[in-house]
């Protein structure tokens, strides 16, 4: 009996060794199969990101103090890009992204392609700033409209009625330039909410287009700041 226990003591033991290599084995192959997973999981998220903000809403990063103070400097804004898709027009009031290429700014030669489509993919993101032919600004001004600056009270008037712009900065008035335009069909008046610190459709009055926005150039509409998170929110109302 005696020499019957080295064997099974050995014969006990031979299982848990030969199950202890087959264990370490299978977590060795599991470590790069875990990284490869999330490293997929993370590209299909950024590809899902791209194409929801390139659809549906986009992130755009605030620069400016032009729209205090229902935006400030450093706001992440998001645009409905489906606001306007679907027969809808833009009306007084609405705070909308356009691309202001062709109205506030020149048509520009292209520049590198690769360097573009990254800086677009970080704009997209909200990681970087929007290009510098985006802009926000509010619509004061549609198509057909008469607007005018300013009547006895200091007021822009749009087809002979006064506006009234609870968002405009405090201490800013109306504007300082006085004008008179009637809108083209198809076309925006713009402005921004801090009328001393903004550069907007009255800036261009003598150029090609006289500061109109076509329709057609607008991204969308600036529903919510999304970040920071302590000014989560609506991006500004204010029907004219």
């Amino acid at each position: 009996m005696d020499t019957e226990a080295p064997h099974t003591q050995r014969g006990h033991s031979s299982p848990v060794e030969g199950e202890g290599r087959p264990r370490f084995a299978f977590s060795a192959v599991l470590r790069p199969l875990t990284w490869r997973r999330a490293g997929a999981l993370g590209v299909i998220c950024t590809v899902f990101l791209l194409l929801f903000s390139n659809f549906v809403v986009q992130p755009f990063l605030i620069p400016s103090r032009s729209m205090e103070p229902a935006l400030k400097v450093g706001d992440r804004v998001l645009a409905d890009k489906l606001a306007y898709r679907f027969g809808e027009q833009p009306r007084r009031g609405d705070v909308v992204v356009f691309d202001g290429t062709g109205s506030f700014v020149r048509e520009r030669p292209a520049g590198n392609p690769v360097g573009e489509l990254l800086h677009g993919a970080a704009s997209a993101l909200g990681l970087a700033e929007p290009a510098d032919t985006d802009f926000v600004k509010r619509v004061v001004g549609v198509g057909g409209d008469d607007v005018v600056c300013c009547d006895a009270g200091g007021r822009i008037e749009v087809n002979g009625v006064p506006l009234e712009e609870p968002y405009l900065y405090p201490g800013d008035t109306p504007s300082k330039v006085p004008f008179r335009i009637v809108v083209p069909l198809g076309t925006l008046w713009v402005m921004g909410d801090h009328r001393s610190q903004s550069r907007d459709s009255r800036d261009h009055l003598g150029e090609p287009g006289g500061g109109m926005v076509p329709v057609e150039k607008v991204i969308g509409r600036a529903e919510w700041i999304g970040w920071p998170l302590s000014r989560w929110g609506r991006a500004g109302g204010g029907h004219g």
